[in-house]
């Protein structure tokens, strides 16, 4: 599993009364209490899906991967969950906060002034000789902004606009690190920016993004 980060976080500017503003309209997403072994199921499954996309196999080891995969997802289903129940993407002391969807990178610094995450990406998010794959970035980025907007206490939004500039290649299996802030607000509307940089301190790309304040009963 990745190397865990104590990140520093700040929470002084959060509303804890922002959910109840919205009712039942937008969920709160609370902290999932998880037990020893779901931080190693996810990092099992992460491997896998790492190996899915880079093995060269004969067709019997596929069949019986097949197999057992077919076992596994026999074993899972009786344990299906709605929406908000369940330590996916709510374990947030899990890289990715233990969802697949998201990138396994965690926060390493988290306040006012804006949020710091690391983490690599992985032969799963290959684009191409060896750089990531330019569609990662933007999911990165747009759950960067999502954790500014939080720590910032600014109102529940949902993504307007994110705007991406590809300013290097992105390597595979790299340290690398995003930070992200606030930039300016205008009514209902939060403009964040954020940049990517490698481990030598090279921008290799930089964001923009709008969020727009939901209102009372918007989803």
């Amino acid at each position: 599993m990745s190397e865990k980060i104590e990140p520093v976080i700040d929470m002084s500017a959060i509303d804890p009364e922002r959910y109840e503003q919205h009712a039942r309209f937008f969920p709160k997403v609370s902290r999932e209490p998880i037990g020893p072994s779901f931080g190693p199921f996810v990092d099992a499954l992460r491997r896998v899906q790492d190996l899915a996309v880079s093995v060269d196999a004969p067709d019997g080891v596929y069949a019986e991967a097949a197999a057992l995969a077919e076992r596994l997802a026999a074993l899972l289903e009786p344990h299906r969950a709605p929406e908000l129940q369940g330590p996916a993407g709510r374990a947030v002391e899990l890289p990715g906060r233990g969802s697949l969807l998201l990138l396994p990178w965690q926060t390493a610094e988290a306040g006012p002034d804006g949020v710091a995450m690391t983490g690599v990406f992985r032969r799963f998010h290959l684009g191409g000789n060896g750089a990531a794959h330019g569609g990662v970035l933007p999911l990165l980025f747009d759950e960067l902004f999502g954790s500014v907007l939080h720590y910032a206490g600014r109102p529940i939004s949902r993504t307007g606009y994110l705007h991406v500039n590809y300013r290097k290649v992105t390597p595979l299996e790299r340290t690398l690190a995003v930070r992200g802030r606030v930039d300016r607000v205008e009514g209902r509307k939060t403009f964040v920016t954020a940049e990517l940089r490698d481990d030598q301190g090279e921008l290799l790309a930089d964001a923009e993004g709008l969020m727009i304040q939901l209102l009372p009963g918007q989803p």
